[in-house]
């Protein structure tokens, strides 16, 4: 990449030496995740818990942030609105509503009461001008548990995948810290919902499986220029060889970050609040992914008893040979 000459290629950072800190680090963002996620739960969405979708045409295009607002207040807990097709065509969602103690059969239904409340609120929104009321579904917990079954599959079966490519593409080794790292960044992210108690959903699924596939690409490529020095320097000690290969792509790494981050906080800030969850759980993964693909991937192979083999046409470096290979 010749645009990153003017990037210095030649730093000399010591990463693997704060493999100890960066390790501790990292065990206090997994058990403090875990234990919070534990303690406090997820504030799952109605695609895992259940509740009521209403589609409904407005008389003139909404204004999105005040219809928030007056739905929100009323009490029925968080309500999502979002554009469904036309900007006058609106998806609400909301959430399940229980059933009191001592509810008996015959009694008001909380879901059919909070249906009739959002109705009331649009129509005073709207006065005379007639809503229309296109669609009104129950998702049932049922449902919402096949949901919560799926999605986790979802991240098994993707990190299973990632294990067995990296595997068969490098050697075992690799692929054993490779899925690491990505647990790491997944259950890391997950505490984050956890602790900020936003909402989450099938789009933060996603948004978990995007982080997998960025991370695992930062990884790789790092790995690819393990692979690489292994062959060319054959007695060079492993932890100056893995410092050698993180401080050559080091420039790469920073610059696919940073580039991806630029266009994640474009759409946090522009892109609206239904898709604002999934864009701040893909900042902190981006962030999360650098950090796990430096200080966790890499350095875990130093307690693996990685192959120095290397191809018969493979020759040791000459005397006077440069010890940095130059950036692609």
């Amino acid at each position: 990449m010749r645009g990153l000459r003017y990037i210095p290629q030649n730093s000399n950072i010591n990463f693997i030496g704060f493999r100890t800190i960066a390790f501790i680090f990292s065990a206090i963002i997994i058990l403090g995740a875990i234990g919070i996620t534990a303690q406090k739960g997820l504030n799952l969405g109605i695609d895992f818990t259940g509740g009521t979708m209403i589609e409904v045409r407005t008389p003139v295009i909404p204004d999105l942030e005040g219809l928030r607002g007056t739905l929100n207040n009323l009490g029925l807990g968080s309500i999502s609105i979002q554009e469904f097709g036309q900007v006058d065509d609106l998806l609400i969602r909301l959430p399940e509503q229980k059933k009191p103690e001592g509810w008996q059969k015959g009694d008001i239904d909380p879901s059919e009461a909070a249906i009739t409340a959002v109705r009331t609120a649009l129509d005073a929104v709207y006065e005379d001008k007639k809503v229309d009321y296109r669609r009104i579904e129950f998702v049932g917990p049922q449902v919402g548990e096949e949901l919560k079954l799926k999605g986790l599959y979802a991240i098994i079966f993707s990190l299973l995948g990632i294990l067995t490519y990296v595997w068969f593409r490098f050697e075992w080794q690799f692929g054993i810290a490779a899925v690491i790292a990505l647990a790491h960044d997944a259950i890391a992210t997950i505490g984050l919902f956890a602790i900020t108690q936003m909402e989450f959903n099938l789009s933060t699924v996603a948004a978990i499986l995007m982080i997998a596939g960025y991370s695992i690409n930062d990884t790789v490529v790092v790995f690819d220029r393990i692979r690489e020095n292994l062959r060319k320097y054959k007695k060079k000690p492993l932890g100056e060889l893995l410092n050698l290969s993180v401080n050559q792509t080091l420039s790469r790494t920073l610059i696919t970050s940073v580039t991806t981050l630029l266009a994640l906080m474009a759409l946090y800030i522009f892109g609206g609040e239904v898709i604002r969850g999934f864009v701040y759980a893909l900042i902190f993964g981006i962030l999360i992914g650098t950090y796990s693909s430096i200080f966790v991937a890499s350095p875990i192979l130093m307690f693996m008893n990685i192959r120095r083999g290397a191809k018969p046409s493979d020759k040791a470096p000459a005397a006077g040979d440069p010890e940095v290979i130059a950036e692609d």
